[in-house]
Formats: structure tokens, sequence, C-alpha cells
């Protein structure tokens, strides 16, 4: 490995995006990963012992604490407490790297409040009323008062690694594999961005100096679920019923993303077409991971 690799720390690294993000950067960087049995994030000791010891170039913060479905036993009353602590757990070493990388959410602008293509700018019109999503518009007030942190904003992402047990695309993949009807709660647009493409934008802003602190990281293509739904089923060549309970159609969740891509000069986002196919292809080559009794 040469000398002069960049030294990235990936944080969360038992979640899908920390996991595709770190396949994409290992050959380009010196890359450690890490998980709460590695490092807990909410010890602020072990925390500052462990970056001084290091002294990492990017830390990229894809840690989360969720407890938005029933496969977590996390706390729905520590969401708040909880991510806020590792995320100042870590900026409060900033003496200790010269980059930081997180992942914000949609979440931020409370799901009552969402409305197509969201601004940048747009979080501080309403705050989110959840603690996760009040969790994230903490950290980005913090982060428009700091230098050296960056959030990507997200909305959709999807790919390998995911929890295909809740996750819309892959428990559509592994319901229609596993010959099951697809249940859509409500229909409603998305804004559904691939864990690749995600880790090229990571890339860049690695090796970039960015304009900006917060940007919208999504394709600017909305697709709602039934289409999704769709899609799915004409790959596998089956026939499977879509049922959605929820008739009127729900609220589109998608970002504005043009601050972005006035950054990342002629970046072209992945056919999520192609994508669809691959995640089935793979999903349907790893049946055994399946377990319908989760579906």
């Amino acid at each position: 490995m040469a000398k002069n690799k960049k030294n990235i720390l990936i944080t969360g690294g038992a979640g899908f995006i920390a996991k595709n993000i770190s396949e994409h950067l290992k050959d380009n960087y010196k890359v450690t990963i890490i998980d709460i049995k590695e490092l807990d994030l909410l010890d602020p000791v072990k925390v500052f012992s462990f970056l001084k010891s290091n002294k990492f170039d990017t830390i990229i913060h894809a840690a989360n604490y969720d407890a938005s479905t029933k496969f977590t036993a996390n706390n729905p009353e520590k969401v708040l407490e909880n991510n806020l602590k590792m995320f100042f757990n870590i900026v409060r070493c900033k003496d200790c790297f010269k980059k930081m990388i997180y992942f914000g959410s949609g979440a931020e602008f409370g799901r009552e409040n969402w409305a197509p293509k969201m601004k940048e700018s747009d979080s501080d019109k309403n705050i989110a009323t959840d603690q996760y999503g009040f969790s994230k518009h903490v950290m980005t007030k913090y982060v428009q008062l700091s230098e050296r942190i960056y959030n990507l904003r997200l909305f959709g992402v999807f790919g390998k690694y995911e929890d295909w047990r809740y996750r819309f695309i892959s428990n559509t993949c592994c319901r229609v594999i596993s010959n099951m009807p697809i249940i859509i709660n409500q229909n409603r647009f998305f804004d559904y961005l691939h864990v690749d493409d995600l880790a090229r934008v990571v890339k860049w802003f690695i090796d970039n100096k960015p304009k900006n602190n917060i940007y919208n990281v999504c394709t600017g293509k909305s697709t709602d679920l039934k289409t999704l739904a769709e899609k799915i089923i004409k790959i596998s060549g089956k026939k499977i019923k879509i049922e959605i309970k929820e008739k009127k159609l729900g609220k589109e969740y998608s970002g504005d993303n043009a601050l972005l891509m006035g950054e990342l000069s002629g970046f072209k986002f992945s056919s999520i077409d192609d994508k669809i196919r691959e995640l089935y292809d793979y999903y349907d080559l790893n049946k055994s991971i399946i377990r319908k009794e989760d579906l």
C-alpha cells in the first residue's frame, strides 16, 4: 500500500452504506471501518483516544441510532440523544482529523412538510418533530457554522447489504423471488439513489474542497413505488399481485440536487433500471438469506 494514500475512517460499519462505501474506497485509500463493537461512539473518552492515536485525513460518519422499525432493539426515546452524542463526540475532536463527511437526511424537513425537490435551505423553514429528523436538523445547524464538516443529505438510498426485511426495493425483490404479493401502504414518489453512486460522490468529497457545507445528494428524478414494483415484476417474468392499501397518493420525498451537480461536473447517475436488475439478480443468487417469515 502506497504511503501517500489518505487515511479514511468509516463509522457505522455494520450498516449497508458503510459496507458499500468501504468496498468502493479500499483500493484508493487506507480505509478503517468500525462498528460499535470496535468503538463505542457514545463514549467521549474512547472516541478522543482513538482519533488522537490515528489522525485520519477524512472521517465518514455513517453511524446512526435508529429505532424506526420493529427489527431494531434500539430505544425510540434515545434516538435524539444518542445520534447527537455520537456526532458531537467526533466533531469535538476536530483537531484530530482534516475533514468530516456525514450523512444527513430528508427527515430533517419533517415528514409532514415533504414536498417535491426540496432545497438545502428548506430545512430552515420547518423543524422536524420526530427525534431522528430533529437530530439531523441540529447537526445541520452546527455544520452551517463550521468548517471542514460536510452534510451529504440523503433521501432514498438502495443497494446490496441493505435490510431486505423493510427497505422497499430490496423487500420487493425478495417478495417477488419468494412469489409473495407486494404490499404498499401508500404510493408516493421517491428519489432513489444507488449506493454505488453515493460512493462515487463521497470519493469526490474526499479528494476535493467543496464550496458549501450542505448538499442534497439525490438523482433529481423521482419514481413512484408502484412503478418500482412493476419494474421488479417485469424483471422476474412472473405475475405478482400489487396491493396498495391507501388509495390517496402520499407526499413526494425528493430533493433539488442543483447545488451538488454544480460541483460534480460531468457526473452521471446510474440507470435505476440497471441497478434494480442488478439488485434483483443479487438476491436471486442469494436466496438463502431470505426468510419469508420476515417479509
